[in-house]
């Protein structure tokens, strides 16, 4: 059975960090056998530092924890301690032109959430979501 691991990447505020992160969780799951949740993971986890980075003007950073039997939680952590605004329903999406994000993690995620986290000394939030090995 595979054992638990935890990886977390601090990334600066910048755009560029979401492709950086995509591909670090690729290669993660990749090297631990997950290829399986490699597209849907790399998806939710664009979707949540995409949301760090634009939103905010701090640091941010991307973890991803494997739990046996088969859980894989992706989180972003970002400097706001402000909640996330509540994903809009999948109907609506086609009329906006943001705020597709949380609505994407919620569709494409088993489940999902966010906490208030300090991190270093910053006061933020914790955005997260779960992914079950098929």
């Amino acid at each position: 059975m595979p054992e638990t691991w935890d990886y977390t990447l601090s990334v600066p505020n910048d755009l560029r960090a979401v492709t950086i992160c995509r591909r670090t969780l690729r290669l993660i799951l990749t090297m631990h056998g997950l290829i399986g949740l490699a597209d849907t993971a790399e998806l939710l986890a664009a979707e949540l530092v995409s949301n760090a980075v634009r939103h905010t003007k701090g640091p941010a950073a991307l973890r991803v924890c494997w739990s046996p039997p088969g859980t894989l939680r992706i989180g972003a952590w970002d400097a706001d301690p402000e909640p996330p605004k509540p994903p809009v329903p999948l109907e609506r999406l086609g009329e906006l032109e943001e705020g597709r994000g949380l609505a994407l993690v919620r569709a494409c995620s088993d489940l999902w959430g966010w906490q208030p986290l300090s991190r270093f000394g910053n006061r933020g939030k914790y955005v997260w979501c779960e992914l079950a090995e098929a």
